[in-house]
């Protein structure tokens, strides 16, 4: 159900969150099997706290500063999990991936589509080349799979010196 670490210390409760604690705990006691609407009980717990002395919140609020150095005193020994990364780091140099055989058919005829059609939008184009793309005779495509093919070829190359 959690998200995030397990081991992660419980953070840390302000003395609204106590006094919260404590009023669902006496409401719990006066009716035991009466299930709590939860906005009716956030607005009563919020007028109760709005009218309690300085002093009745003063025991709260030594209660937040205990728990405050517990979760300080656990968040100094606790060490993230390394957890999952996001992919693989990339650096400045890495080469590039080579264009699949579609993109390199795409860069050759988009300006071709487009000299014909220029009142089509750049998604429409797009749509266009695909029609043609998928349209094309094997023969066709095999100029741009040959290109296609070699690039990845040295793409390989060059990852294997990286």
């Amino acid at each position: 159900m959690g998200k995030g670490d397990p081991k992660k210390p419980r953070g840390k409760m302000s003395s609204y969150a106590f006094f919260v604690q404590t009023c669902r705990e006496e409401h719990r006691k006066k009716h035991p099997d009466a299930l709590v609407d939860f906005s009716e009980f956030s607005q009563k717990c919020s007028e109760r706290w709005k009218t309690m002395s300085a002093e009745e919140k003063g025991k709260l609020e030594d209660m937040a500063k205990v728990d405050k150095a517990r979760y300080e005193r656990e968040m100094r020994t606790y060490i993230p999990s390394k957890g999952k990364t996001k992919g693989k780091f990339k650096g400045p140099n890495v080469p590039k991936r080579p264009p699949s055989a579609f993109f390199l058919f795409c860069s050759e005829y988009r300006p071709k589509i487009k000299g014909e059609h220029p009142d089509l939008s750049i998604g429409d184009v797009e749509k266009k080349l695909g029609e043609v793309w998928n349209n094309a005779a094997a023969d066709d495509k095999q100029p741009c799979e040959k290109k296609a093919a070699k690039l990845k070829e040295k793409y390989e190359k060059d990852i294997a010196a990286y």
